[in-house]
């Protein structure tokens, strides 16, 4: 198995939002804001190499959208999805699995590409993976959440005949308590989580007698590891603070590997435990582990 980072640009969203409680005096040190108190986020996915099977998890927010759309998320940076597998030796028909952790459009947008006046699967060998719980959430969103749950990143796929459903385990904690996984394929697992959004889906993969753990909106990055941080996104936050207070426990006690979507500047962490609770240990890349 090799695993390789996929950098497919940054967006910006509004800093409040991603730090909830948070007050500004305190995030603004992690996470300068600009003028307009936007916050500049990577959109980092993982690419693994299995065998005949060559998997992306996640896939940014594409470049399908409009002028209006790209004038609130402020798409920005050399970075994209094709020039990172390029840069790997790979196009996106070469992808034969794409493993959605949810489907907010910035998770999964660029699963689907505009061609003409037809939306088509961006990746035209691979199977597209979601949960049937999250996917039923995602195509008859709550109010809150419609805005990120946009359905030509979604519909799509399903149409095309793509799209594979991975079964959802019982909830809650196992016998050693820790969060329930379920398995996908030979060395990579996934933990269902509920915070955020219903069913959100982390790959955990066993690589080079480490575990890694992708950590999708859980943890957008190393600032988010407080426990408080938990952003204004998060649809059900006290859950979120549950499963970060038992995931950073369990990630201590093991020496797991976090792998960041969203922070700008750092790929993976390792955790330490301190008086003041779970902190960060160190930072490096994934090509150096």
């Amino acid at each position: 198995m090799k695993l390789h980072t996929v950098n497919t640009g940054h967006f910006k969203l509004d800093g409040g939002a991603m730090f909830g409680v948070v007050p500004k005096s305190m995030w603004n040190k992690l996470n300068p804001a600009d003028e307009n108190n936007m916050c500049s986020w990577a959109l980092r996915c993982l690419l693994i190499e299995d065998g005949n099977r060559l998997i992306l998890i996640d896939n940014g927010m594409g470049d399908k959208q409009d002028a209006k759309f790209f004038g609130h998320y402020y798409l920005h940076g050399d970075d994209t999805l094709d020039k990172s597998l390029a840069a790997h030796g790979f196009h996106k028909n070469d992808i034969t699995d794409v493993f959605l952790t949810h489907l907010h459009f910035d998770h999964c947008g660029g699963s689907i590409v505009r061609e003409g006046d037809q939306l088509i699967p961006a990746f035209a060998n691979a199977t597209y993976w979601s949960n049937e719980k999250h996917w039923q959430w995602a195509t008859a969103p709550n109010d809150r959440e419609k805005a990120s749950f946009l359905k030509e990143n979604i519909l799509p796929i399903q149409q095309s005949g793509q799209l594979k459903f991975i079964p959802v385990t019982d909830e809650g904690l196992n016998a050693s308590g820790q969060l329930s996984t379920a398995p996908f394929i030979d060395n990579i697992s996934i933990r269902f989580v509920n915070g955020h959004t219903d069913k959100m889906m982390l790959p955990q993969i066993q690589y080079k007698n480490k575990t890694i753990v992708y950590m999708a909106d859980l943890l957008p990055s190393v600032a988010h590891i407080p426990l408080p941080y938990v952003m204004a996104y998060d649809m059900f936050p006290l859950t979120t603070l549950k499963e970060k207070k038992t995931f950073l426990q369990e990630a201590v006690d093991h020496d797991y590997i976090l792998y960041f979507e969203h922070d700008p500047v750092n790929e993976c962490c390792s955790l330490q435990a301190t008086e003041k609770g779970v902190r960060l240990k160190e930072c490096f890349k994934l090509s150096e582990i």
